[in-house]
């Protein structure tokens, strides 16, 4: 190896004990090492990391990843970001060329595309032809990228999720640039990033706003982190999956506590675990809460980079250099953590989770039980088991199956709901088929994400699933809705070569798109009679998705629980239809001559799926698949984008504008001043996501961003998604808090409205905010815990940026929304310990007052709170501001992040 390398061993032999240090602190210490300037990078970050403090410290320490991965729903505005930091610096009379990439940035085109055909063969075709016809204004400018930016390139629709794309290909192990070798690392603009981890990659997501200026060539900064051990010893038994470990670990973690740290995963059962198997925990890191999930470099990944088509010399190249440099895991490490946390792979057993959280793990087998328990306390209906109700009479003898209906056939109407014991049902007669719908109905299975479709063993798993349930004669109830989205065609290619995908369709598991589609909430709307049956009895229809969010409202408005399993669950559910079922115990049910068909029946051997795994998959799948990978399909080859340093907008576009954020930027910052006479835009509770801040999904006529689209003359059908529309501010700006769950304290109606407080209207959370902004009247936000957790996506910043939102008061932040509301100007407060809104006494009527941030501002600083009753009762208090290092207080200064950096290119 020729190239330069900044040596841990050469510090290990100079004192330092760097033995003793978690392998993700040694890559940060690396990073330190290799980019120390005197200036950014400092002897004394150096010091916090060669004497890491198992404890973790409030020290901040400095990042420059090796480059930046990006999906196109934080992509878009990024690139919108970007051009418009090139208009106005070109405005000014600068060199718009000069604001590049300083890194690669490669953006993955895989958010788009929705389920709205499924269950035929043609679903594929149909929903490309359709992506493209909504998303042509947001792809031109992401084909303008591609040429017009240096560093950056597109990977087109149609060819996977980001985060598979980054395992199977993009990930090196080990980068060689500019005469130096050093690990490769990366930030991500979706909290996904992390899955890399598992094939010895540091990554982690960050918001938009940050992974720009990271583009940008500015250190990202952070608290230096406590490190968590996970220690797992034996193997995963017969009978369980990945998706069982990870569901088990998410909750192993929640329970303890990792948010804002790292954890480094150890242990003999490392080496009965595949890259992929790793991947799959490590995909997961944001559910956990954590920031990342580390698994070192060792010999199962060199295996699966040979596997997935890596040069024989990048692979010497990798293993060398981790050898020679402290970051190859032989098992023997002495390494000092901040905590361990155990768990037996042996122990696992079948697991999903929901019904609105990852990390509320179920027993496969309690299932049932716990739709009983949150039917109860959630919808305030008491259940009725499936054999006892008026619906079903089942034969007592003979086990036949054979189900005889004792109600009248309604045979004049489509959609007639009944009502027993408070238990919604539905019936629905369709052309030759009818069926009864009650809660706890099925509507959408769907097997997506790269959670779990980068995993050949679950994904052939499924497929084996479906094949024995074919052979023995079952198949798909006909009101689920049904979708197999991969995160490469690499899964294709096996699941052809081993027949699996025959089988998978004949169960109407049909390729629907090559993109995240349901994890996202791009699942494409429900056939209309079902949504019909859904809006008139209020009936709380159910999802099973291998994804990893399950949050309110994200897989589908209509559909209000939502459980998280692995793909072989969702196609052994898709044959049920419902999930009050004890699927361990139940029949799942019955074949043509009346036998019944148990879960065990059809679930393969891991000898099975290891025989068909050998057979099928192939190192030239992956050759040929990323051979072609920034090619793209025909409908992308024939895109017509424009070209030039200067982005060209077009002011009737209702997808891309440019951002207003840089417009007339000031060559030096407004001095700060405190906060006089606010007022509170939201009162929320605990674990407000980013979904609630700013949705994904569908939007319809009645919202303030569907008055505003047909008031531009968009037809109703041609919404597409709040997603698809981030380059856009107007749009997005009336988004949010539009989620249709969110519930605002000082209103009573829920989902996106607020109270306008002089008058006591209640209006959208959008008309609200505008009322006050022409008062001239600041906002601020109150909320509990976890303020901000889920995705990383930086439109929850912006858009209450726009809103004139300065303040948020929370009882905590996760990692990257308090960084993206800092990146935006936003002022993240945390209450005193101990406190909340409610043990203050707030009510969210009260004038604030917030004083503190005009001088002298620092990290950490407490600020003084006063809030005003009509009564005249004063409640005051010091929250800590959480900017946390020098380098926040900046940005928040500047007024943003990128401020902060265009500031930079017009001294």
């Amino acid at each position: 190896m020729n190239n330069k390398i900044a040596s841990l061993t050469k510090l290990q032999q100079e004192g330092k004990n760097i033995h003793r240090l978690p392998f993700s602190i040694r890559i940060l210490l690396e990073n330190i090492l290799r980019n120390h300037d005197g200036f950014a990078i400092t002897d004394e970050h150096l010091h916090t990391l060669t004497e890491w403090n198992a404890a973790g410290s409030d020290k901040d320490i400095p990042f420059k990843p090796a480059r930046v991965l990006m999906q196109d729903f934080t992509g878009v505005p990024a690139v919108v970001d970007i051009a418009s930091l090139r208009a106005e610096l070109i405005r000014k009379g600068g060199d718009g060329s000069r604001i590049n990439p300083a890194i690669p940035v490669d953006l993955v085109i895989d958010h788009s595309v929705q389920v709205d055909f499924f269950g035929t063969d043609y679903s594929y075709k149909s929903n490309v032809a359709l992506e493209y016809e909504r998303n042509a204004e947001r792809y031109k400018l992401l084909k303008w990228a591609q040429k017009g930016l240096d560093n950056f390139t597109v990977v087109p629709p149609g060819m996977g999720i980001c985060h598979q794309v980054n395992l199977e290909y993009l990930a090196k192990g080990v980068i060689e640039r500019d005469g130096w070798a050093f690990p490769d690392t990366l930030v991500g603009t979706d909290s996904h990033t992390p899955m890399v981890n598992g094939i010895g990659v540091l990554a982690w997501g960050v918001g938009g706003i940050e992974a720009e200026a990271a583009m940008l060539g500015q250190p990202i900064y952070f608290s230096c982190p406590q490190v968590v051990g996970l220690k797992l010893t034996g193997k995963i038994p017969q009978g369980c999956t990945a998706t069982d470990m990870v569901l088990t670990i998410t909750k192993l973690l929640r329970d303890y506590g990792v948010v804002g740290k790292f954890v480094e995963v150890f242990g003999d059962g490392l080496d009965h675990l595949t890259v992929t198997d790793r991947a799959t925990i490590s995909n997961m890191s944001p559910e956990f809460g954590c920031t990342v999930t580390y698994f070192p470099i060792d010999d199962q990944t060199l295996d699966y980079m040979r596997r997935t088509a890596r040069s024989q010399q990048q692979i010497d190249l990798v293993k060398k250099y981790c050898q020679d440099n402290m970051l190859w895991r032989t098992g023997k490490e002495a390494i000092e953590y901040s905590h361990v946390l155990e768990l037996d792979l042996g122990s696992l057993r079948p697991t999903v989770a929901g019904p609105k959280r990852p990390q509320d793990k179920i027993l496969l087998e309690e299932l049932d039980d716990k739709f009983t328990e949150v039917l109860k306390t959630e919808f305030l209906r008491d259940y009725v088991p499936f054999h006892s109700r008026q619906e079903h009479a089942w034969l007592a003898e003979g086990g036949s199956g054979t189900e005889f209906s004792y109600s009248p056939r309604h045979e004049h109407t489509d959609v007639t709901v009944e009502k027993e014991n408070d238990l919604r049902s539905v019936r629905i007669k369709i052309k030759n088929k009818e069926y009864v719908l009650s809660d706890g109905s099925i509507v959408i299975a769907a097997i997506t994400s790269c959670t779990n479709t980068s995993n050949p063993a679950v994904m052939v798993g499924a497929g084996l699933v479906a094949r024995k349930a074919i052979e023995r004669g079952l198949r798909s109830k006909s009101w689920v809705k049904t979708s197999l989205a991969p995160g490469s065609k690499v899964v294709t290619s096996y699941l052809q070569r081993s027949g699996l995908a025959e089988d998978l369709e004949a169960l109407r598991f049909h390729t629907v798109g090559y993109g995240c589609t349901s994890c996202i909430g791009n699942s494409g709307p429900l056939p209309p009679h079902i949504a019909e049956a859904i809006d008139k009895s209020e009936m709380v229809v159910a999802s099973v998705l291998s994804g990893n969010r399950n949050f309110e409202a994200r897989v589908h408005s209509q559909v209000k629980m939502n459980f998280l399993m692995s793909p072989m669950l969702v196609v052994a559910f898709s044959l049920v239809g419902r999930v009050d079922v004890d699927l361990l115990h139940d029949p799942l049910d019955y074949d043509p001559n009346g036998e019944p068909v148990y879960l065990k029946d059809i679930w393969p051997t891991q000898e099975e799926i290891n025989e068909t795994i050998k057979s099928c998959m192939r190192v030239e799948d992956f050759e040929q698949v990323y051979s072609v990978i920034f090619e793209g399909e025909e409908d992308w080859k024939n895109l017509v984008a424009p070209e030039g340093t200067k982005y060209v907008w077009d002011d009737h576009s209702t997808y891309i504008q440019e951002a207003p954020f840089f417009q007339n930027l000031s060559t030096v910052p407004e001095n700060l001043t405190d906060i006089k006479d606010a007022r509170v835009l939201l009162f929320l509770g605990d674990s407000v996501t980013t979904d609630h801040i700013s949705p994904a999904g569908a939007f319809g006529e009645q919202t303030a961003a569907g008055q505003y689209l047909l008031s531009k003359g968009v037809a109703r059908k041609d919404f597409n998604s709040y997603g698809s529309r981030r380059g856009n501010h107007e749009v997005m700006m009336r988004g949010t808090f539009a989620n249709v769950r969110i519930k605002n304290k000082i209103t009573d109606k829920v989902g996106g409205f607020s109270t306008y407080l002089p008058t006591n209207e209640t209006l959208t959370v959008f008309d609200t905010a505008m009322k006050y902004a022409a008062d001239q009247t600041p906002l601020i936000v109150l909320a509990g815990k976890e303020y901000g957790s889920g995705s990383s996506r930086d439109w929850a910043a912006k858009g209450p940026s726009l809103l004139g939102v300065k303040v948020v008061i929370a009882e905590s932040f996760e990692r990257i929304h308090r960084s993206n509301l800092v990146g935006m100007g936003i002022l993240p407060l945390e209450f005193p310990e101990g406190e909340t809104a409610e043990t203050l006494g707030l009510t969210g009527k009260e004038i604030f007052d917030i004083t503190g941030i005009s001088e002298n501002l620092y990290p950490f600083k407490k600020i003084k709170v006063t809030a005003k009753k009509d009564s005249g009762e004063v409640i005051t208090f010091e929250g800590k501001a959480r900017l946390d290092s020098a380098i926040d207080v900046a940005y928040f200064k500047n007024g943003g992040i990128l401020q902060y950096v265009l500031r930079g290119f017009l001294k």
